[in-house]
């Protein structure tokens, strides 16, 4: 049986519709002329950065967002970012001024047309651009960013690793603020700082190939044999320093060392982070960014994995640490995944949630994601930072470098991770 509505019944519900219609559009009204009161917010404000090289902020690169982006990681939050265009990005650090340098590239229509390269400077305290100088259009461009470039100890040269696909570098002088000099390197791959107006690069032969500019801008090349042997046990790229000691791993796990604190270069004899029994277990270094060194501790960090011949390049699931000065493992380091997220967005649930559910989403990541740790770096300060992260997210672990416990999870870095650096600057206050 159908329901039959008496027209005096239809009519109070029309006017009570019209009623709320009206308290809504009151309210609606009532709340812009209240918006309408407030304050035109200004625009273009720079804020200061009063520690731009505290000791517990990195720099984390990300090639997808083509930038570098400064994270506190005691706070976990995002203070500001300095673009790098296409390209691997590698900033320089000078220990002298408070300026960034970043190598970049840049394509009138993105990612086509007429190409510019230029060195970069950005404010450390504004994450400004001050000024820029232009180079050739020749600097390698591939996804590997360590050695792309090098800045001199004395902070006056700038070095760039071309690949045309002739190798060569072109030399930036920063006093001049000019381009000054391209240097063929054939056979000679990538560059590091080697003390005032020198830097090295590593050759397919195993030699080292050292360049360096003289009071007058004359320029010097120098090679040093058998640094090692490519054909049997090649070494990474992906070396750090320490003081005046350059470190690389080979893939199958060898030390080598490269004193650049006199008129020559000195090469260390080589030593092994693993012993017969880690080989047994086909334990190796591998990862994107495999090697970190704390300074005033003397301790070597290596990311490691279980893997077979030329997995170099695999992630990691522990960090394994070593006393420097007697080339003696002292402590491993379990690892966990740094967080996984999406466009930058932590992937994360039940934070909220009552105990026993709280932080579900780190309970899930520990118990189903593998480490998959492909970058490391430490913090140089008296209470160091074990920073870790994984390509494809923007998130970074956090541990104590000293006890190797886990602290954190810290997102918002970007999309990707490529390169994390923490260019702490000695007598900076946390």
């Amino acid at each position: 049986m159908g329901t039959t509505v008496s027209p005096e019944h239809a009519n109070r519900h029309r006017r009570r519709w019209v009623l709320t219609g009206l308290a809504a559009a009151c309210a609606l009204l009532t709340g812009l002329v209240a918006a309408a009161d407030l304050p035109v917010e200004e625009l273009g404000r720079v804020e200061t950065l009063s520690q731009p090289f505290a000791p517990h902020r990195v720099w984390v690169t990300d090639l997808l967002l083509q930038r570098s982006a400064l994270m506190d990681l005691d706070e976990g939050r995002f203070l500001g970012q300095i673009n790098g265009g296409y390209g691997p990005l590698l900033p320089l650090f000078s220990q002298a001024r408070e300026l960034v340098y970043m190598p970049s590239t840049f394509y009138s229509r993105l990612t086509y047309g007429e190409r510019t390269d230029v060195v970069v400077i950005w404010d450390a305290r504004t994450l400004a651009p001050v000024g820029e100088i232009q180079v050739p259009p020749k600097r390698a461009l591939d996804a590997v960013a360590l050695g792309h470039s090098a800045l001199s100890d004395d902070g006056r040269y700038i070095a760039l690793y071309n690949y045309t696909p002739a190798a060569s570098i072109s030399i930036v002088d920063l006093d001049a603020h000019a381009f000054v000099a391209e240097v063929s390197t054939p056979g000679c791959a990538l560059v590091y700082a080697a003390g005032d107006a020198r830097f090295f690069m590593i050759c397919g032969d195993g030699s080292i190939l050292t360049v360096e500019i003289d009071p007058e801008g004359s320029i010097a090349k120098q090679r040093i044999p058998r640094f090692c042997d490519p054909s049997r046990d090649p070494v990474t790229e992906k070396g750090v320093r320490v003081g005046d000691r350059w470190i690389f791993a080979s893939f199958e796990g060898m030390v080598h060392g490269v004193d650049v604190s006199g008129p020559e270069l000195v090469l260390e004899t080589p030593w092994s982070l693993v012993d017969a029994a880690d080989r047994l277990e086909s334990w190796r270094t591998g990862g994107a960014q495999h090697l970190a060194v704390h300074a005033a501790s003397g301790r070597l960090f290596a990311l490691m994995h279980q893997g077979g011949t030329d997995t170099h390049k695999s992630a990691g699931e522990e960090v394994w640490v070593y006393d420097l000065a007697r080339h003696r493992r002292e402590q491993r380091i379990a690892l966990r995944n740094p967080g996984v997220t999406i466009m930058g967005y932590p992937v994360e649930f039940g934070s909220d949630w009552v105990w026993p559910f709280t932080n579900l989403s780190d309970t899930l990541l520990d118990l189903l994601a593998p480490a998959g740790v492909e970058q490391i770096a430490v913090t140089q300060d008296e209470a160091p930072l074990l920073v870790t992260a994984t390509t494809f997210s923007g998130s970074l672990g956090i541990y104590d470098a000293r006890s190797g416990a886990f602290v954190r999870r810290v997102s918002g870095a970007g999309f990707t991770t490529e390169l994390i650096q923490a260019p702490w600057r000695p007598g900076v206050a946390p």
